[in-house]
């Protein structure tokens, strides 16, 4: 079994030519059944091999960790972090093994992150420095080992970074949170599309980067959309249930232009609590959340089935321009 990684090193070395690379997706892309851009795939277990390196990391890395949180408190999670870097030198840029590579970034990134929150303790800029040297990490680390998912922590620390500055020198921005999410939702929504525009027909690790960015980005628009809702705690009315599927209704829409899942799942959650609460209202205490779950689950198994001929029908109706930027549908 090749992977897209095999594909770009022959390319490199020269064995293929990137036309002969690229036929060579498109004629595997014709012949597995279907299995296309629409399928949205991305690359994250090649083998059992990939879980069991992954456990032994996990042992090396917590037993190092605790080891240097002994000596000195910050050590620990700086420890963890060079060696989540050392191990990656193998695993990841010459094995190029998919699961290790998301584990090992993480643990490297979120050790500088923890590191740096023990060192500055104390003072006011303590978040604002621990993202930014998380930005850094992830920087660093996107120039050595290009994984797909660097892109999306990245954004993720930079995300963290520009709030935490914001809410140290303004604190009354606490008040503005479903808007800031909102904002920086946005921005990233608008970076994984720009990812997306550069590979419409998701062959290289450009859309893996744009998965990871859209699903970063999901959570953050979704949040600050349903709170403008005003959603109140333990009850909902119809009139809220009526614009949650139609909040919900929109975001489909627009999941299924630019075939990416993830807006969808994020907002999952508040579409079964809305009627779960609606349910419980009027009665139906026991089964609420099964009912709601039923109709929701069957609901999207039929999107599912349909997901080619749906997206076709809603492409069709967008500007050309605008389909231009956008991933083809089958």
């Amino acid at each position: 079994m090749y992977s897209d990684e095999d594909l770009v090193s022959a390319v490199k070395s020269g064995v293929l030519t990137e036309e002969a690379a690229a036929a060579f997706r498109r004629h595997v892309g014709r012949s597995s059944d279907g299995t296309s851009v629409d399928d949205e795939r991305f690359r994250l277990v090649t083998g059992f091999n990939d879980i069991f390196v992954v456990i032994a990391c996990a042992l090396t890395l917590a037993s190092v960790a605790w080891i240097g949180s002994v000596l000195a408190p910050g050590l620990g999670s700086l420890a963890a972090a060079l060696t989540a870097w050392a191990l990656a030198e193998f695993f990841v840029r010459r094995r190029r093994m998919a699961l290790p590579a998301i584990v090992l970034l993480l643990s490297f990134v979120g050790g500088l992150f923890s590191a740096s929150l023990l060192f500055f303790e104390g003072t006011r800029f303590t978040f604002v420095v621990a993202s930014l040297v998380a930005l850094a990490g992830a920087w660093l680390h996107w120039r050595r080992f290009r994984v797909p998912i660097t892109v999306a922590v990245a954004a993720a620390a930079a995300v963290g970074f520009a709030v935490a500055l914001l809410l140290t020198l303004v604190p009354e921005a606490k008040r503005w949170m479903n808007v800031i999410s909102f904002l920086a939702g946005i921005a990233v929504f608008a970076l994984a599309m720009r990812w997306d525009a550069t590979d419409r027909l998701r062959e290289t690790r450009r859309s893996d980067v744009a998965f990871w960015l859209h699903l970063l980005a999901a959570p953050l628009l979704v949040r600050a959309a349903f709170a403008a809702l005003g959603l109140s705690e333990g009850q909902a009315s119809v009139r809220e249930a009526v614009a949650v599927v139609a909040l919900y209704v929109a975001l489909a829409l627009v999941s299924l232009s630019i075939d990416r899942r993830a807006l969808m799942v994020a907002a999952l959650s508040y579409v079964l609590y809305t009627f779960s609460a609606l349910l419980k209202q009027y009665g139906v205490v026991s089964l609420n959340f099964a009912i709601t779950a039923l109709a929701l689950g069957s609901a999207l198994l039929l999107l599912s089935a349909f997901w080619n001929a749906s997206r076709a029908f809603v492409l069709k109706r967008l500007p050309p321009a605008l389909q231009l930027r956008l991933a083809p549908s089958r």
